[in-house]
């Protein structure tokens, strides 16, 4: 195995654990659907993900959870609790799809760089609410929850279409939301005005 087929699959799992820091269910969705097709080879072990009942169940439950971020307050709920349960799927989804290395490599690279990246993505995309919510009040968020739902679909597709390039534009998203925050909750210091010196 060269080092470009080595990378392959861990860039589609990186990259997918990406997809669920935006939405937890559907790229794990998106992986079973490709799984069932034949169109991935699953890694031993998770066969059962490209079983028509994970599939399914993983349709289900990314429907509710889709539905779920167009309710006001409870997006915010989700939040709190999608952090752990992102890093988790991610972890999952990258393990998933990684065939071909030794099972501590494998496990290894999974909690660090699928876990590690579905955690960064849910972490920027729950200040940019946090952010939301303070700035209006709660009325954006439905725009932010549609440009999440649509983030999260297109980047499932384009890691099992393009998995080097789909993880080039994770790298390039994050980088321009931490950007973009890091001006955003910048807050200006307060000087204290100078007293004027007395007349001579």
């Amino acid at each position: 195995m060269n080092a470009l087929e080595a990378l392959l699959p861990i860039a589609l799992g990186v990259a997918l654990a990406a997809a669920v820091g935006l939405r937890v269910f559907l790229p794990l969705c998106a992986l079973s659907l490709a799984g069932w097709m034949g169109w991935v080879e699953l890694s031993e072990g998770f066969a059962w993900l490209g079983n028509w009942q994970a599939l399914v169940m993983l349709s289900v439950a990314a429907v509710v959870e889709i539905a779920a971020y167009y309710l006001p307050g409870i997006d915010n709920a989700l939040d709190a609790i999608a952090t752990p349960v992102a890093i988790g799927a991610g972890t999952l989804a990258t393990a998933a799809v990684i065939t071909d290395l030794p099972p501590l490599v494998k496990w290894t690279t999974a909690v660090i760089a699928g876990g590690g990246m579905a955690g960064l993505t849910q972490g920027v995309t729950s200040l940019l609410r946090l952010k939301s919510t303070a700035t209006t009040g709660g009325l954006a968020n439905p725009i932010l929850a549609t440009g999440e739902l649509g983030g999260a679909a297109l980047l499932s597709a384009a890691a099992l279409a393009a998995p080097l390039l789909a993880l080039g534009l994770v790298m390039a998203s994050i980088w321009s939301a931490t950007r973009w925050l890091r001006r955003r909750l910048r807050r200006p210091v307060d000087h204290e005005p100078i007293p004027p010196r007395p007349l001579q």
